[in-house]
């Protein structure tokens, strides 16, 4: 059968509907699925996806899902919706990752646009976020504690907003692009009390862009 990836947030939202009316319909058939957040779990069950996780099933042939930003290179920015560690350990495992965005998500350069979200350890979370601010490929970038509702980056609340996985998000303002997206996700992976963040480079196969003239599709 096909193990497919689901993602998190709006777009994949309605991406999971169609999975499930697909399968309800017989168009689609044997076929196993594995969420990338609660949320989208609890979607899936709601369908009649059948779930597995990468446990079980390492090995996907598809992954799709949204993205807050996507550059010229096809790097993404991804996370707004809270579930990036676990859209990334999915989406890594996939053969092909098919993006789905509006017009609106593209842009000449990953950050100004959307705050780049890193999720950290709430351990001495304000330590690790001013060793984030320290490092040379995120020079500029100002730090922000996401606080209330995990799945935006507006502080709808007065405690630290929770992930799936019980840590923290920090959301990176930055006012220009950032200069070389691998290297600010490596030293914001190789910083102590990151568990992952929201540069996604590499990794795309392909964007599904809907505009105003109709679809257009990038492949890397």
């Amino acid at each position: 059968g096909t193990v497919i990836g689901l993602g998190t947030g709006s777009t994949a939202a309605f991406a999971v509907e169609r999975v499930g009316q697909k399968l309800k319909s017989g168009e689609l058939k044997d076929i196993i699925a594995v969420p990338t957040s609660i949320r989208t779990k609890e979607q899936a069950e709601s369908l009649g996806i059948p779930l597995a996780t990468l446990d079980t099933h390492s090995d996907l042939d598809v992954a799709i899902d949204g993205a807050d930003e996507v550059d010229p290179g096809l790097n993404l920015v991804k996370g707004g919706g809270g579930a990036l560690f676990r859209e990334k350990i999915v989406e890594m495992c996939a053969n092909k990752f098919i993006v789905i965005v509006d017009e609106s998500k593209m842009c000449d350069g990953l950050g100004p646009g959307f705050p780049v979200p890193v999720e950290i350890v709430p351990f001495c979370h304000e330590h690790t976020m001013r060793e984030i601010g320290k490092l040379p490929a995120l020079v500029g970038c100002k730090p922000v504690l996401r606080l209330g509702d995990v799945s935006n980056n507006k502080a709808d609340g007065d405690k630290p907003a929770v992930t799936d996985n019980g840590n923290y998000i920090v959301d990176l303002v930055f006012t220009d692009p950032i200069k070389d997206p691998v290297a600010a996700g490596k030293q914001l992976k190789d910083t102590v009390g990151v568990v992952d963040h929201g540069l996604f480079t590499g990794m795309t196969t392909a964007v599904i862009i809907a505009g105003k003239e109709g679809i257009t599709v990038k492949e890397a």
